[in-house]
């Protein structure tokens, strides 16, 4: 199955991704596409290339060259924040939330309308599906756990009614029932329709529950297809060390 397939509804994709920090050239050729309500799990063993694909994807790594495409616009050159405005929202790893504004003013500073002007996911619906939040909207971000502050990260990226949403190494860190509670969120998001890139060291999970995979080694392609062709590739493994 080949990631980089023209469709009507592709959102993103990318064809012949180079980057490079100063000269250490990361990522060798990288193509991939994203169609809407799609989930791509992006594997592979750290110090691989995935995050600095996603920080390429999203305009951070200016250092590159291919092509980027969104919505069928070019995006080769697009700014970070230009990325945001076009639909892709993104969860760090590490969470960044603000640590001095309260979760309420981590929710409502980012708040705003999708780009077709969608409202799916207003305040009242992420508190819904994070009642943890909605138990400590006066708390200061600082104040939170880190699975709160996880949860926080991805209410706040919701909030923006993206058209995808990029997790990277969203459960990475926390205890065994916050990570059953953000894979259950990472469903639920799923199942309304945003397309989600996910990067996760639990690879069973990331397989369990995307479309698509693509595994990168020293920043090439080495294995791409469905979730179920590569969760059966005998070589699968050796990539990811296990």
């Amino acid at each position: 199955m080949n990631l980089n397939e023209p469709g009507p509804d592709l959102i993103l994709q990318a064809q012949g991704l180079h980057a490079w920090y100063g000269s250490s050239h990361v990522l060798h050729g990288v193509d991939l596409g994203l169609a809407r309500g799609q989930t791509l799990g992006l594997l592979g063993r750290n110090g691989m290339g995935k995050s600095t694909l996603i920080r390429t994807l999203l305009g951070h790594v200016t250092q590159r060259s291919g092509r980027i495409t969104l919505f069928g616009q070019d995006c080769s050159h697009a700014k970070p924040h230009e990325v945001a405005r076009r639909g892709v929202a993104y969860v760090p790893e590490g969470r960044g939330v603000f640590p001095k504004l309260s979760v309420r003013e981590n929710l409502v500073m980012a708040a705003r309308p999708g780009r077709d002007g969608r409202r799916d996911w207003p305040c009242e619906r992420v508190l819904e599906t994070f009642p943890r939040l909605a138990e400590r909207m006066g708390y200061l971000g600082a104040q939170l756990s880190g699975g709160e502050q996880q949860m926080l990260a991805i209410g706040r990226a919701l909030m923006t009614h993206p058209d995808l949403i990029i997790l990277d190494e969203a459960t990475e860190g926390l205890a065994p029932l916050i990570v059953a509670e953000i894979w259950r969120v990472i469903g639920e998001i799923r199942a309304s329709g945003i397309a989600t890139l996910i990067v996760d060291r639990d690879y069973r999970r990331v397989l369990a529950r995307a479309d698509l995979a693509l595994v990168l080694q020293k920043g090439q392609v080495v294995l791409s297809g469905s979730a179920d062709e590569v969760a059966g590739s005998a070589a699968l493994a050796g990539f990811l060390g296990v």
